[in-house]
This record gives structure tokens, sequence and C-alpha cells, in this order.
């Protein structure tokens, strides 16, 4: 099992990233071991996770995030669904 998740920094950013144990990823973030991006913007918690039952699919979920306006990666975070459909409506 896989999961996808994410941390909110000490400085309120967002960091999405994806673990097969999110227990000892958020503590190795909160060590100082894990990705560069949280290195200096610790401690970090865990506001958000999702599990996956493949490598593939919790790689595919994390890029999807990553591209998300911080907007709706607080509406996922919220589970508002009202507010990320609508968020997630194209504009053209």
């Amino acid at each position: 099992m896989y999961h996808v998740y994410i941390l909110r920094c000490a400085d309120d950013s967002l960091y999405v990233g994806h673990t097969r144990n999110i227990r000892r990823r958020v503590d190795a973030h909160n060590a100082g071991l894990g990705a560069a991006f949280t290195f200096k913007r610790r401690p970090v918690r865990l506001v958000y996770s999702e599990p996956h039952d493949t490598k593939t699919a919790a790689v595919r979920r994390e890029r999807q995030l990553k591209r998300w306006t911080r907007a709706k990666k607080e509406a996922l975070i919220r589970a508002d669904l009202t507010l990320l459909r609508a968020l997630s409506k194209r504009r053209t």
C-alpha cells in the first residue's frame, strides 16, 4: 500500500509527496531527512493522505496534486467537495 500525502509546513506552505509508510516519512521530514523543500520549513504536520494500491497510482496522483492551485489543495484538505468541484471547472 502506498500513500499520497500533503504536509503543512511551519511557514504554512504545502508539500505533496508519496510513501509506503506515512508515519516514518513525516518523522523523516521533521528530522530534516525528508525533501529539501521541507528542510527549512520544519516542523511539518500531516494534513491529508489517501491510499493507493500501487506506486504507479500514487506517483500519478502526486503529480496531479502538485499541479493544483493552493485553493484546490486547501479544499481537498478540508474535504470541501463543493468548492473543489467549483475550482476544478475549466475556465474558457
